[in-house]
Protein backbone atom coordinates (compact mmCIF):
# COMPACT_ATOMS: atom_id res chain seq x y z
CA UNK A 1 0.00 0.00 0.00
CA UNK A 2 2.83 2.38 0.95
CA UNK A 3 4.59 1.59 -2.33
CA UNK A 4 1.42 2.41 -4.29
CA UNK A 5 1.01 5.73 -2.47
CA UNK A 6 4.66 6.54 -3.15
CA UNK A 7 4.22 5.79 -6.86
CA UNK A 8 1.11 7.98 -7.03
CA UNK A 9 2.90 10.90 -5.35
CA UNK A 10 5.92 10.63 -7.62
CA UNK A 11 3.72 10.32 -10.72
CA UNK A 12 1.76 13.40 -9.67
CA UNK A 13 4.92 15.44 -9.21
CA UNK A 14 6.29 14.40 -12.60
CA UNK A 15 2.98 15.17 -14.30
CA UNK A 16 2.83 18.56 -12.60
CA UNK A 17 6.35 19.40 -13.76
CA UNK A 18 5.59 18.33 -17.31
CA UNK A 19 2.29 20.13 -17.64
CA UNK A 20 3.19 23.33 -15.83
CA UNK A 21 6.89 23.71 -16.52
CA UNK A 22 7.21 24.85 -20.11
CA UNK A 23 10.81 23.97 -20.84
CA UNK A 24 12.78 26.47 -22.92
CA UNK A 25 15.33 25.57 -25.56
CA UNK A 26 15.63 27.93 -28.59
CA UNK A 27 19.04 29.49 -29.22
CA UNK A 28 19.84 32.53 -31.41
CA UNK A 29 23.15 34.02 -32.58
CA UNK A 30 24.47 36.66 -34.97
CA UNK A 31 27.83 36.71 -36.78
CA UNK A 32 29.52 39.65 -38.53
CA UNK A 33 32.03 38.96 -41.30
CA UNK A 34 35.23 40.93 -41.96
CA UNK A 35 33.58 42.73 -44.88
CA UNK A 36 30.69 43.83 -42.63
CA UNK A 37 28.26 41.16 -43.80
CA UNK A 38 25.75 40.07 -41.17
CA UNK A 39 24.07 36.70 -40.57
CA UNK A 40 21.48 35.99 -37.88
CA UNK A 41 20.43 32.41 -37.13
CA UNK A 42 18.53 30.35 -34.60
CA UNK A 43 17.20 26.94 -33.68
CA UNK A 44 13.47 26.40 -33.13
CA UNK A 45 12.65 23.83 -30.47
CA UNK A 46 9.21 22.59 -29.51
CA UNK A 47 9.15 19.15 -27.96
CA UNK A 48 5.50 18.10 -28.03
CA UNK A 49 4.03 18.56 -31.50
CA UNK A 50 5.09 19.82 -34.89
CA UNK A 51 4.53 23.59 -35.18
CA UNK A 52 3.87 22.99 -38.89
CA UNK A 53 5.90 26.04 -39.83
CA UNK A 54 5.79 27.32 -43.40
CA UNK A 55 7.81 29.86 -45.32
CA UNK A 56 5.54 32.91 -45.51
CA UNK A 57 6.23 35.57 -48.17
CA UNK A 58 4.36 38.73 -47.17
CA UNK A 59 3.82 41.48 -49.76
CA UNK A 60 3.86 45.21 -49.22
CA UNK A 61 0.38 46.51 -48.46
CA UNK A 62 -0.92 43.35 -46.78
CA UNK A 63 -3.50 44.18 -44.10
CA UNK A 64 -2.93 42.79 -40.62
CA UNK A 65 -5.05 43.18 -37.47
CA UNK A 66 -3.59 42.68 -34.02
CA UNK A 67 -4.99 40.21 -31.50
CA UNK A 68 -6.45 40.98 -28.06
CA UNK A 69 -8.31 38.85 -25.50
CA UNK A 70 -11.48 39.80 -27.43
CA UNK A 71 -10.16 38.49 -30.76
CA UNK A 72 -8.97 40.28 -33.90
CA UNK A 73 -9.77 43.81 -32.80
CA UNK A 74 -6.28 45.13 -32.09
CA UNK A 75 -4.19 47.60 -34.03
CA UNK A 76 -4.81 47.48 -37.80
CA UNK A 77 -1.70 47.96 -39.95
CA UNK A 78 -0.46 47.45 -43.49
CA UNK A 79 2.97 46.15 -44.33
CA UNK A 80 5.29 49.00 -45.22
CA UNK A 81 8.08 46.56 -46.07
CA UNK A 82 7.70 43.12 -47.60
CA UNK A 83 9.25 40.27 -45.65
CA UNK A 84 9.85 36.54 -45.50
CA UNK A 85 9.14 34.67 -42.29
CA UNK A 86 8.64 31.24 -40.81
CA UNK A 87 5.16 30.98 -39.32
CA UNK A 88 3.57 28.65 -36.76
CA UNK A 89 0.49 26.49 -36.15
CA UNK A 90 -1.20 27.35 -39.44
CA UNK A 91 -1.51 31.07 -38.63
CA UNK A 92 0.11 34.32 -39.73
CA UNK A 93 2.09 34.46 -36.48
CA UNK A 94 5.76 34.84 -37.41
CA UNK A 95 8.48 33.19 -35.31
CA UNK A 96 11.47 34.29 -37.36
CA UNK A 97 11.94 36.57 -40.33
CA UNK A 98 13.79 39.12 -42.45
CA UNK A 99 12.40 42.11 -44.30
CA UNK A 100 13.52 43.65 -47.58
CA UNK A 101 15.49 46.37 -45.72
CA UNK A 102 17.72 43.83 -43.97
CA UNK A 103 16.03 43.83 -40.54
CA UNK A 104 15.73 40.43 -38.87
CA UNK A 105 13.55 39.42 -35.90
CA UNK A 106 13.55 36.22 -33.87
CA UNK A 107 10.88 35.38 -31.29
CA UNK A 108 12.02 33.23 -28.34
CA UNK A 109 10.03 31.55 -25.59
CA UNK A 110 10.12 33.39 -22.25
CA UNK A 111 7.73 31.38 -20.11
CA UNK A 112 6.48 33.04 -16.94
CA UNK A 113 8.74 36.08 -17.28
CA UNK A 114 6.47 38.53 -19.16
CA UNK A 115 4.62 41.35 -17.37
CA UNK A 116 1.82 42.22 -19.81
CA UNK A 117 -0.13 45.45 -19.82
CA UNK A 118 -3.67 45.29 -18.48
CA UNK A 119 -6.09 44.95 -21.37
CA UNK A 120 -8.63 47.74 -21.67
CA UNK A 121 -11.17 47.36 -24.43
CA UNK A 122 -11.27 51.10 -25.09
CA UNK A 123 -7.56 50.90 -25.98
CA UNK A 124 -7.91 47.83 -28.22
CA UNK A 125 -6.92 49.66 -31.41
CA UNK A 126 -3.44 50.22 -29.98
CA UNK A 127 -2.94 46.62 -28.74
CA UNK A 128 -1.06 43.59 -29.99
CA UNK A 129 -0.29 40.21 -28.51
CA UNK A 130 3.22 38.79 -28.31
CA UNK A 131 2.59 36.53 -31.31
CA UNK A 132 1.93 39.63 -33.45
CA UNK A 133 5.13 41.45 -32.61
CA UNK A 134 7.61 39.80 -35.00
CA UNK A 135 5.39 40.43 -38.01
CA UNK A 136 4.66 43.97 -36.88
CA UNK A 137 8.35 44.86 -36.51
CA UNK A 138 9.27 43.27 -39.84
CA UNK A 139 6.48 45.07 -41.66
CA UNK A 140 6.96 48.53 -40.13
CA UNK A 141 10.64 49.15 -39.39
CA UNK A 142 13.82 49.24 -41.47
CA UNK A 143 16.47 49.36 -38.74
CA UNK A 144 17.14 48.71 -35.07
CA UNK A 145 17.28 52.49 -34.61
CA UNK A 146 13.63 52.78 -35.72
CA UNK A 147 12.61 49.95 -33.40
CA UNK A 148 14.22 51.74 -30.47
CA UNK A 149 12.38 54.97 -31.28
CA UNK A 150 8.90 53.66 -32.02
CA UNK A 151 8.23 50.28 -30.40
CA UNK A 152 6.93 51.65 -27.11
CA UNK A 153 3.99 53.32 -28.82
CA UNK A 154 2.34 49.88 -28.70
CA UNK A 155 0.56 48.08 -25.87
CA UNK A 156 1.17 44.35 -25.58
CA UNK A 157 -1.56 42.32 -23.87
CA UNK A 158 -1.90 38.62 -22.90
CA UNK A 159 -3.87 36.35 -25.23
CA UNK A 160 -4.56 32.69 -24.47
CA UNK A 161 -3.33 30.44 -27.29
CA UNK A 162 -5.36 27.21 -27.53
CA UNK A 163 -2.67 25.34 -29.46
CA UNK A 164 -0.23 25.47 -26.56
CA UNK A 165 -2.70 25.86 -23.71
CA UNK A 166 -1.38 29.11 -22.25
CA UNK A 167 -0.48 32.70 -23.07
CA UNK A 168 2.49 33.07 -25.38
CA UNK A 169 5.27 34.53 -23.24
CA UNK A 170 8.09 35.64 -25.52
CA UNK A 171 11.00 37.99 -26.00
CA UNK A 172 12.85 38.96 -29.17
CA UNK A 173 16.29 39.50 -30.66
CA UNK A 174 16.31 42.12 -33.41
CA UNK A 175 19.28 42.68 -35.74
CA UNK A 176 19.82 44.86 -38.80
CA UNK A 177 22.16 44.74 -41.77
CA UNK A 178 24.58 47.11 -40.00
CA UNK A 179 25.11 44.53 -37.25
CA UNK A 180 23.21 46.45 -34.56
CA UNK A 181 21.46 43.98 -32.21
CA UNK A 182 19.01 44.41 -29.35
CA UNK A 183 16.93 42.15 -27.13
CA UNK A 184 13.38 43.28 -26.31
CA UNK A 185 11.37 42.11 -23.28
CA UNK A 186 8.07 43.19 -21.74
CA UNK A 187 8.42 44.57 -18.21
CA UNK A 188 5.51 46.21 -16.32
CA UNK A 189 3.52 46.37 -19.54
CA UNK A 190 6.22 48.24 -21.46
CA UNK A 191 8.93 47.13 -23.84
CA UNK A 192 12.38 47.11 -22.27
CA UNK A 193 15.21 47.29 -24.78
CA UNK A 194 18.65 45.87 -24.02
CA UNK A 195 21.76 46.40 -26.11
CA UNK A 196 23.00 42.98 -27.27
CA UNK A 197 26.72 43.40 -28.01
CA UNK A 198 27.34 39.64 -27.74
CA UNK A 199 24.52 39.00 -30.26
CA UNK A 200 23.24 35.89 -28.46
CA UNK A 201 19.85 34.99 -26.98
CA UNK A 202 18.26 31.95 -25.35
CA UNK A 203 15.32 31.96 -22.94
CA UNK A 204 14.70 32.86 -19.31
CA UNK A 205 15.80 34.45 -17.00
CA UNK A 206 15.88 38.04 -18.25
CA UNK A 207 18.56 39.16 -20.67
CA UNK A 208 20.39 41.30 -18.12
CA UNK A 209 20.66 38.24 -15.83
CA UNK A 210 22.39 36.29 -18.62
CA UNK A 211 24.83 39.15 -19.18
CA UNK A 212 25.68 39.22 -15.47
CA UNK A 213 26.08 35.43 -15.44
CA UNK A 214 28.78 35.68 -18.11
CA UNK A 215 31.05 37.10 -15.40
CA UNK A 216 31.23 33.55 -14.00
CA UNK A 217 32.96 32.31 -17.17
CA UNK A 218 35.67 34.89 -17.88
CA UNK A 219 38.24 32.10 -17.49
CA UNK A 220 37.17 30.49 -20.79
CA UNK A 221 39.60 31.29 -23.61
CA UNK A 222 41.25 30.05 -26.80
CA UNK A 223 44.43 29.05 -24.99
CA UNK A 224 44.80 25.64 -23.41
CA UNK A 225 46.43 25.09 -20.03
CA UNK A 226 50.12 24.15 -20.11
CA UNK A 227 51.63 21.21 -18.27
CA UNK A 228 52.49 21.73 -14.60
CA UNK A 229 55.23 20.26 -12.43
CA UNK A 230 54.15 19.22 -8.93
CA UNK A 231 56.83 17.89 -6.54
CA UNK A 232 58.99 17.02 -9.50
CA UNK A 233 56.18 15.24 -11.35
CA UNK A 234 55.20 16.75 -14.72
CA UNK A 235 51.45 16.57 -15.21
CA UNK A 236 50.23 17.07 -18.76
CA UNK A 237 46.68 17.70 -20.00
CA UNK A 238 44.86 14.55 -21.15
CA UNK A 239 44.09 16.18 -24.49
CA UNK A 240 43.09 19.35 -26.27
CA UNK A 241 40.23 21.51 -25.02
CA UNK A 242 41.49 22.54 -21.60
CA UNK A 243 40.78 26.19 -22.43
CA UNK A 244 37.06 25.43 -22.18
CA UNK A 245 37.14 23.40 -18.97
CA UNK A 246 34.20 24.51 -16.88
CA UNK A 247 31.95 25.49 -19.77
CA UNK A 248 28.44 24.25 -18.87
CA UNK A 249 27.17 21.42 -21.04
CA UNK A 250 23.51 21.03 -20.09
CA UNK A 251 20.51 22.30 -22.08
CA UNK A 252 19.23 24.95 -19.67
CA UNK A 253 18.93 28.49 -21.14
CA UNK A 254 21.78 29.91 -18.99
CA UNK A 255 24.15 27.13 -20.06
CA UNK A 256 23.21 27.42 -23.73
CA UNK A 257 23.70 31.19 -23.55
CA UNK A 258 27.25 30.72 -22.26
CA UNK A 259 28.09 28.13 -24.91
CA UNK A 260 26.63 30.27 -27.69
CA UNK A 261 28.69 33.26 -26.56
CA UNK A 262 31.88 31.18 -26.37
CA UNK A 263 31.42 29.53 -29.75
CA UNK A 264 30.52 32.76 -31.54
CA UNK A 265 33.44 34.59 -29.97
CA UNK A 266 35.84 31.78 -30.92
CA UNK A 267 34.47 31.42 -34.44
CA UNK A 268 36.96 31.42 -37.30
CA UNK A 269 37.53 34.63 -39.26
CA UNK A 270 34.79 35.03 -41.84
CA UNK A 271 35.55 36.86 -45.08
CA UNK A 272 31.95 37.45 -46.11
CA UNK A 273 28.34 36.66 -45.13
CA UNK A 274 28.27 33.49 -47.22
CA UNK A 275 31.04 32.10 -45.03
CA UNK A 276 29.11 33.34 -42.00
CA UNK A 277 26.15 31.21 -43.10
CA UNK A 278 28.39 28.13 -43.00
CA UNK A 279 29.66 29.07 -39.56
CA UNK A 280 26.17 29.82 -38.25
CA UNK A 281 25.01 26.31 -39.08
CA UNK A 282 28.20 24.79 -37.63
CA UNK A 283 27.61 26.56 -34.32
CA UNK A 284 23.86 26.02 -34.13
CA UNK A 285 24.16 22.33 -34.96
CA UNK A 286 25.66 21.98 -31.47
CA UNK A 287 22.22 22.87 -30.10
CA UNK A 288 20.15 20.21 -31.90
CA UNK A 289 18.00 18.52 -29.25
CA UNK A 290 16.30 15.10 -29.24
CA UNK A 291 12.68 14.27 -28.47
CA UNK A 292 12.23 13.88 -24.74
CA UNK A 293 10.61 15.21 -21.59
CA UNK A 294 13.49 17.51 -20.67
CA UNK A 295 14.59 18.40 -24.18
CA UNK A 296 12.56 21.43 -25.25
CA UNK A 297 9.65 23.69 -24.47
CA UNK A 298 6.10 22.49 -24.76
CA UNK A 299 3.53 20.97 -22.42
CA UNK A 300 5.10 17.55 -22.77
CA UNK A 301 2.65 15.90 -20.38
CA UNK A 302 -0.36 16.62 -22.60
CA UNK A 303 -1.38 13.22 -23.97
CA UNK A 304 -3.76 14.83 -26.45
CA UNK A 305 -0.79 16.06 -28.49
CA UNK A 306 1.01 13.96 -31.07
CA UNK A 307 4.61 14.00 -32.19
CA UNK A 308 3.37 13.78 -35.78
CA UNK A 309 6.48 12.02 -37.11
CA UNK A 310 8.75 14.34 -35.15
CA UNK A 311 12.36 13.19 -35.24
CA UNK A 312 13.77 15.95 -33.08
CA UNK A 313 12.76 18.67 -30.66
CA UNK A 314 14.72 21.02 -32.92
CA UNK A 315 12.13 21.48 -35.65
CA UNK A 316 14.13 23.82 -37.88
CA UNK A 317 17.33 25.87 -37.97
CA UNK A 318 17.71 29.14 -39.88
CA UNK A 319 20.59 31.31 -41.07
CA UNK A 320 19.33 34.64 -42.43
CA UNK A 321 21.87 36.51 -44.57
CA UNK A 322 20.94 40.14 -43.86
CA UNK A 323 23.45 41.46 -46.38
CA UNK A 324 22.48 39.33 -49.38
CA UNK A 325 18.84 38.94 -48.27
CA UNK A 326 18.62 35.16 -48.29
CA UNK A 327 16.86 32.64 -46.08
CA UNK A 328 18.88 29.47 -45.50
CA UNK A 329 17.50 26.62 -43.40
CA UNK A 330 17.38 22.92 -42.67
CA UNK A 331 14.79 20.90 -40.75
CA UNK A 332 14.34 17.93 -38.45
CA UNK A 333 13.48 15.81 -41.49
CA UNK A 334 16.06 16.99 -44.03
CA UNK A 335 19.51 18.33 -43.19
CA UNK A 336 20.05 19.64 -46.70
CA UNK A 337 20.26 23.45 -46.62
CA UNK A 338 17.64 25.16 -48.74
CA UNK A 339 17.76 28.81 -49.79
CA UNK A 340 15.26 31.51 -50.75
CA UNK A 341 16.64 34.65 -52.44
CA UNK A 342 14.54 37.64 -51.41
CA UNK A 343 16.15 39.86 -54.04
CA UNK A 344 14.29 37.82 -56.66
CA UNK A 345 10.91 38.73 -55.11
CA UNK A 346 9.04 41.90 -56.11
CA UNK A 347 7.18 42.50 -52.84
CA UNK A 348 5.25 45.40 -54.34
CA UNK A 349 3.97 43.45 -57.32
CA UNK A 350 3.03 40.01 -55.95
CA UNK A 351 -0.61 40.73 -55.14
CA UNK A 352 -2.19 41.18 -51.71
CA UNK A 353 -2.00 37.62 -50.41
CA UNK A 354 0.64 35.87 -48.35
CA UNK A 355 2.39 33.14 -50.31
CA UNK A 356 3.12 30.00 -48.28
CA UNK A 357 5.74 27.39 -49.08
CA UNK A 358 6.29 24.10 -47.19
CA UNK A 359 9.59 23.76 -45.34
CA UNK A 360 9.83 20.15 -46.55
CA UNK A 361 8.37 18.88 -49.81
CA UNK A 362 8.84 15.43 -48.32
CA UNK A 363 9.56 14.57 -44.69
CA UNK A 364 12.67 12.55 -45.42
CA UNK A 365 16.40 13.10 -45.72
CA UNK A 366 17.73 14.10 -49.14
CA UNK A 367 20.51 11.54 -49.65
CA UNK A 368 22.86 11.60 -52.61
CA UNK A 369 23.79 8.11 -53.78
CA UNK A 370 27.47 8.14 -54.76
CA UNK A 371 27.88 4.36 -55.17
CA UNK A 372 30.03 3.88 -58.31
CA UNK A 373 29.11 1.47 -61.07
CA UNK A 374 31.99 -1.04 -60.77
Amino acid sequence: MKKNIFKIVISSIVLMLFTQGNLSACTGICLVAKDGGVVYGRTMEWGTFDLKSRVAIVPRGFQFVGSTPDGLNGIPYKTKYGFVGLDMIGTNFIADGLNEKGLAVGMFYFSGEVEYAKYEKKNAKNCLTSMDISGYILSQFSSVKEVREKLNTLTIVPVFEKAIGTTTDTHWMITDKNGDSIVVEVVSGKFKIFDAPLKVITNKPSYDWHMTNMRNYINLSQNGFPAKTLNGLKIKPTGHGTSLLGMPGDNTPPSRFVRAVVWTQLARELDNPKEAVYETFRILDNFQLPIGGDAAEGSVGDTNKTHDLMRSSTIWTTAWNLTDLTLNYHTQHNRRVRQLNMKKIDFGNMGKKIVHLPLDKEKKQDIENITPQL
